[in-house]
């Protein structure tokens, strides 16, 4: 086995061994033994960190939130607010293609969710209510600016992630390559992701 690490620099050894084997092998496959045997250390070493992997997949959950949630603070500044929620799209696919393997966990796993159902209340969800209310908020400075009128700000906000949501997880799962083929397309599989995302914003607008 290797030489003892730093706590804190064992723990992120540990959940990048997770989040690896969870997103390649898959959740069910994934064992606490494979992941001590990936990062060379005993099982009993991440047990004195994390409970089981349950512990682990909902820790590797919120620090994908944290993450997120780092690449829409600097956007508070950003006055306009429908200047702000172009910008937190666009962050929040470069969030996407930048760490696949958290995104995977965040929002194609089922398992960090059915965690938080069973063991968590409400205040355990704090990094995702965060950036989930800094979008729901941006949208309603928007309707405050004539923006999206006649609509609840909790449609638009679902509607929003959702459209970005579906075009960062085609590329993920490289759907969206195939789907290239089959219109005929020129562009590459992310150059169609930011030009598919330009067209969201032109529907945005013409909705004011």
């Amino acid at each position: 086995m290797k030489k003892q690490k730093p706590k804190e620099d064992l723990k992120v050894l540990i959940l990048e061994a997770a989040k690896k084997l969870f997103v390649q092998q898959g959740y069910e496959s994934t064992s606490i033994r494979k992941i001590a045997k990936e990062i060379g250390f005993s099982p009993t070493s991440i047990y004195l960190h994390y409970k089981d992997k349950n512990d682990l997949i909902y820790n590797l959950h919120q620090v994908g939130f944290g993450l997120l949630r780092d690449r829409f603070m600097p956007l508070v500044v950003v006055e306009d607010p429908y200047e702000r929620l172009k910008a937190a799209g666009k962050n929040y696919i470069e969030f996407a293609l930048d760490n696949p393997e958290y995104y995977e966990v965040m929002f194609m796993m089922r398992e960090p969710m059915d965690f938080l159902n069973h063991n968590c209340d409400e205040e355990h969800w704090l990094e995702g209510e965060r950036v989930l209310d800094f979008l729901r908020n941006t949208v309603l400075e928007c309707q405050s600016k004539g923006y999206f009128q006649g609509m609840q700000a909790e449609d638009v906000t679902l509607q929003a992630w959702a459209a970005v949501h579906g075009l960062v997880s085609l590329y993920l799962t490289q759907h969206l390559d195939h789907v290239i083929d089959v219109i005929g397309a020129k562009s590459t599989s992310k150059e169609m992701i930011y030009s598919s995302f330009q067209v969201l914003l032109k529907l945005m607008l013409d909705a004011k």
